[in-house]
């Protein structure tokens, strides 16, 4: 189990580099989280949604992403509540008071069951924890940290990031909030995100060893540009500036980085593209003159929007859609419904209130959320005669991806879909309207303003160079044509990954500490 000092010290990005490499090494390994808290969502094949960081590990194993290894997604919709969803669908809507008390004490089983069902089919299970596990005030009813790791009788790496400076002190003094049972279970210690040289740090490793008699397993560098999809949107506070960033690049996109934006690594495509420089926006001051405005998904839609009218986006972004520019606004998710001309909450599922609003008007559209969400991978094709500037000779792409949302959306007028969508593995016949191919999304008539319910659409390489192109020649500039391919960069990303985290950590011991041998044959992925 790989647990940290506090969060954002880098055990989802550990743990999935030791999947990787236990993958590599042919022990057939499996990510585990029983309680994740994030707005950042990942479906599974067959259509439920866990945490994204547990989705991304089991792309590192090679295996496909299953709800046992997150039964328990926790998505905050406001400063004090939040969306429960267990195995993959919405629970209920709890305080955090209420979790604590009705929830967690019935929680053990459910998570002991998942366990138990991965440490049947996989020959290892990588445990990730949550934020410390030395929260005093947590730890009575915790699932996460140390009584699981007890209830799986699991050993525990403790992960500090020296980054943030104090790491000797984070770990002392984690191990001093310790019980002396559950301090018995840390096996070694692992030094994050280092930066300088390794012989200055070595007299205080040296003094860390002999003060806990637990060994350092190894310092891991800072790895920038990883490439590796983040779960947490505190990962943008690191982006660097637009004068930074835009150098070179002749594209200029701006994301809108409300409170509860969601699912925000669909633009990690686009931020890997040597032409574009892609910016997150809060408000006006920092919008200017870009190319596309991007309005990515939220948990509450509702209230991001009442956010955008407050901070006078909607009006900076409306200014620049319908001015002397040739600038796109694009919706992805509860962008798209942000869009619209109505949006309803009569059953209050996104935040706990009933609540009605006014949407930007920019399509025909109208939302009303419903019980339930539609979680579902799909494919299909852009529509014939598409009025977005794609530049492409056959206009009718194939795309996948992913839907997520509680939202069921309705034109007003006749206005043209993006897309002919069908969910993924599914014979019309077989699923309901939304099952068999269906046209999805919208787009304006002058192609400047569209929206889709569709997750992972910049994933898709042709169309989103197509698009890019398509600003690049509305620009007066030549089209780049292909770039790179998002799933061998992926693949790149995390063997890349795991060959830095194997330089430096010492394997012997790890392997030692969990018990397992690798196998004979290495490198099966």
């Amino acid at each position: 189990m790989i647990q940290g000092t506090a969060s954002d010290v880098g055990k989802s990005v550990i743990v999935t580099a030791l999947c990787r490499i236990f993958a590599q090494d042919g022990l057939h390994p499996v990510p585990f989280k029983s309680q994740n808290m994030a707005l950042n969502s990942y479906v599974t094949p067959d259509g439920f949604e866990i945490g994204r960081a547990q989705g991304i590990q089991a792309e590192a194993c090679g295996i496909d992403a299953t709800t046992d290894m997150n039964p328990v997604l926790i998505k905050p919709t406001g400063e004090m509540h939040s969306q429960i969803v267990v195995h993959g669908r919405p629970y209920r809507h709890l305080s955090a008071s209420d979790y604590r008390e009705e929830f967690l004490p019935h929680a053990k089983s459910l998570v002991v069951e998942a366990l138990g069902r991965l440490r049947e089919k996989h020959g290892i299970v990588v445990m990730e924890g949550a934020g410390s596990p030395a929260e005093i005030n947590l730890k009575q009813r915790d699932i996460v940290n140390m009584n699981l790791a007890e209830w799986a009788d699991a050993p525990v790496i403790l992960v500090g990031d020296i980054d943030r400076g104090g790491v000797f002190a984070f770990l002392v003094g984690t191990l001093e909030l310790l019980e002396p049972h559950e301090r018995a279970r840390v096996k070694g210690f692992l030094i994050n995100k280092f930066r300088g040289d390794l012989s200055l740090l070595q007299p205080g490793l040296d003094w860390l060893e002999q003060r806990t008699g637990i060994p350092v397993l190894g310092v891991l560098p800072f790895l920038p540009d990883l490439d590796i999809e983040a779960e947490d949107s505190v990962v943008l506070d690191t982006y660097v500036s637009r004068s930074e960033k835009a150098a070179g690049k002749v594209l200029d996109i701006a994301v809108i980085r409300y409170p509860r934006i969601s699912n925000f690594t669909d633009f990690a495509p686009l931020a890997a593209e040597p032409d574009v420089s892609l910016r997150y926006v809060s408000k006006p001051s920092e919008l200017g003159h870009p190319d596309a405005v991007i309005l990515p998904g939220t948990k509450d839609t509702i209230g991001d929007l009442t956010f955008l009218r407050e901070q006078g986006l909607e009006g900076a972004i409306c200014s620049l859609i319908e001015g002397n520019t040739q600038a796109q606004l694009v919706g992805i998710c509860g962008g798209y419904q942000m869009l619209g001309e109505q949006l309803h909450d009569p059953d209050a599922v996104e935040s706990g209130q009933v609540r009605s609003a006014i949407g930007i008007g920019l399509l025909p559209l109208t939302t009303t959320f419903i019980p339930g969400k539609r979680t579902v991978r799909v494919y299909g094709q852009t529509i014939d005669n598409l009025p977005v500037p794609l530049h492409l000779s056959d206009r009718r792409l194939l795309i996948e991806g992913y839907e997520i949302h509680a939202g069921e959306t309705q034109f007003l007028r006749d206005i043209s879909p993006l897309f002919m969508l069908q969910a993924e593995g599914m014979e019309p016949r077989q699923g309901g309207a939304e099952d068999a191919p269906h046209p999805e999304g919208a787009v304006r008539a002058d192609g400047r303003v569209f929206g889709t319910y569709l997750h992972g659409l910049f994933h898709n390489d042709t169309w989103r160079r197509a698009w890019l192109d398509g600003l690049r020649t509305s620009k007066g500039l030549e089209p780049l044509g292909t770039t790179f391919a998002s799933f061998s960069r992926k693949e790149e990303a995390f063997n890349r990954l795991a060959d830095v985290v194997r330089s430096h950590l010492r394997m012997d011991l790890v392997y030692e500490i969990s018990g397992i041998r690798p196998s004979a044959e290495e490198g099966k992925l």
